[in-house]
C-alpha cells in the first residue's frame, strides 16, 4: 500500500463536497417530484431548482433568468456554438476559436465547417496566451462568433478575456467564453466582462457530474438544441435533473464562501512550492503554460526522456493522482494539441504532467509529491539511452 494518498487531479474532476451531498440527499428519495408538477411534490422541487439557479447566477454575478442549466459543460458549450450558429447563419457564418481548446469547442466549431460554416482557428504562443492583434485581424464583416476558452484545463494559461471581448464587442461580433476551468476558482463576473456566453460546469468544483450551465446575456437569442417541453426558457427540453441542479446550488454557494475566505491564495501558495520544488529538485524540467497569467492551483510540466503514461502509473503506485494533458484525452498515445500548438517539441510533449490541487490538498501532500516525483522520473530516465545522463 502506498505511504500516502494524493489526488491531484482536479481539472479532471474534483470530489463532491460533503456540504453537497448532503443538500442533494433529500431529492434523491423523498423529495422525489417533478419541477413542472403542480402539486405540492412538485412546487417544492421547483423551489429547489430556483434557489439553486439564483445560487449560480451569484456566483458569476448574473440574473437568475440568464442561467440555462445543462447536461455538463461540454453539452453547454455545444449549445452556445451550435445555438448562435444557426440563430445567426442569416448574418453570417464564420467562427473564431482558438488552437488550444477543449474538444467541446474545437469538435463543435469543426462539425459546423461540415455544414457549411468558416473556422478561423487562431494561434497561440508559447505561453498559451492568444494574441488580440490577430483576433482583431481575423474578424470580419461576416463573423458572428468568437469563442475562446477563460483559462486552459491542460496548462493553466488565462487568457486576456477582457480585451478578447472587448475587441469583438467593437466589431459587433458575440463572444462565447469557456469559463469550466475558471468559474469557482477565481473571480468571474459576466457583468464585467460583458461576455454573451460563459460556460460552468459543477464537478469542476465540488459538485456531482452530470450537470453544467450556460450564462446566456439578456437579448442573447440561441437555437435550441433539445426540442421538447420547453423547459430551461425554451432553450434545453426535458425534466431537470433536480437533485444535481441542487448540488450544483450548493456547490456554487461554496465556490463563493471559498473566494470570500480568501482560499485562492492558499492553493497559489502551495501550487508555488509545488513548482519551485520541482524545477529545484528535477534537472530538464519545463513548466509550461503562463508564468503569472495562470489558475492558482495548476501546475503543469513537461520532462525530457520520459514517457507521461509510464510516469502516471508509477506515481498512481505510490498514490499520486495526476493527469497528463487532459483527463478527457488522456487514454490517447498522441501528444497534447495544446502543448504542439503552444510550439512544445513533439518528443517533450509526451513526458508531460499536470498536477492540480484541491481545497483539501496540504503542504505535507505537497512534500510527499516532491519526495516520489523526482526517483520516478530518475528511475524512467535510466531505462532511456537519452536520458541516463541526467538520472
Amino acid at each position: 500500500m502506498p505511504a500516502r494518498k494524493v489526488y491531484l487531479d482536479h481539472s479532471a474532476t474534483t470530489p463532491l463536497a460533503a456540504e453537497v451531498y448532503e443538500a442533494m440527499k433529500p431529492f434523491l428519495q423523498e423529495r422525489f417530484g417533478n419541477p413542472n408538477s403542480l402539486h405540492s411534490w412538485g412546487r417544492e422541487a421547483r423551489k429547489a431548482v430556483d434557489e439553486s439557479r439564483a445560487s449560480i447566477a451569484r456566483l458569476i454575478n448574473a440574473e437568475p433568468r440568464e442561467v440555462i442549466i445543462t447536461g455538463g459543460g461540454s453539452e453547454a458549450d455545444n449549445l452556445a456554438i451550435k445555438g448562435t450558429a444557426f440563430a445567426l447563419q442569416g448574418r453570417g457564418r464564420h467562427i473564431i476559436t482558438s488552437a488550444i481548446e477543449h474538444h467541446a469547442v474545437i469538435d463543435t466549431c469543426k462539425w459546423l465547417e461540415k455544414q457549411g460554416f468558416e473556422l478561423t482557428v487562431l494561434p497561440v504562443d508559447e505561453t498559451g496566451m492568444v494574441s488580440i492583434a490577430d483576433l482583431d485581424a481575423a474578424i470580419r464583416e461576416e463573423t458572428i462568433l468568437v469563442t475562446i476558452m477563460y483559462a486552459n484545463n491542460e496548462v493553466g494559461t488565462i487568457q486576456p478575456v477582457r480585451e478578447i471581448v472587448r475587441t469583438a464587442r467593437a466589431k459587433g461580433v458575440r463572444v462565447h467564453l469557456d469559463g469550466v476551468q475558471a468559474v469557482g476558482h477565481i473571480p468571474v463576473d459576466v457583468k464585467d466582462l460583458d461576455a454573451d456566453l460563459l460556460t460552468l460546469s459543477a464537478h469542476k468544483m465540488y459538485g456531482p457530474k452530470g450537470v453544467g450551465a450556460l450564462y446566456v446575456k439578456r437579448g442573447v437569442k440561441l437555437d435550441p438544441l433539445v426540442h421538447g417541453g420547453g423547459q430551461e426558457f425554451g432553450l434545453r427540453s426535458g425534466t431537470e435533473n433536480t437533485a444535481g441542479i441542487v448540488g450544483f446550488g450548493a456547490a456554487a454557494e461554496l465556490a463563493n464562501r471559498r473566494l470570500e475566505e480568501g482560499a485562492v491564495e492558499e492553493e497559489s501558495r502551495l501550487k508555488d512550492l509545488l513548482i519551485n520544488g520541482i524545477t529545484d529538485k528535477i534537472p530538464n524540467a519545463h513548466i509550461t503554460g503562463h508564468p503569472v497569467e495562470r489558475l492558482p492551483f495548476h501546475a503543469s510540466v513537461c520532462f525530457d526522456y520520459i514517457e507521461g503514461e509510464s510516469m502516471l502509473l508509477r506515481l498512481d503506485a505510490a498514490g499520486i493522482g495526476a493527469s497528463s494533458g487532459s483527463a478527457c484525452t488522456s487514454g490517447s498515445l498522441e501528444p497534447s494539441h495544446v502543448l504542439l500548438a503552444m510550439g512544445i517539441p513533439h518528443e517533450l510533449a509526451h513526458g508531460s504532467l499536470r498536477l492540480t490541487l484541491g481545497k483539501d490538498t496540504t503542504e505535507e501532500d505537497i512534500l510527499y509529491v516532491l519526495e516520489i516525483l523526482p526517483k520516478v522520473v530518475s528511475d524512467l530516465r535510466a531505462l532511456s539511452p537519452l536520458g541516463k545522463e541526467l538520472s
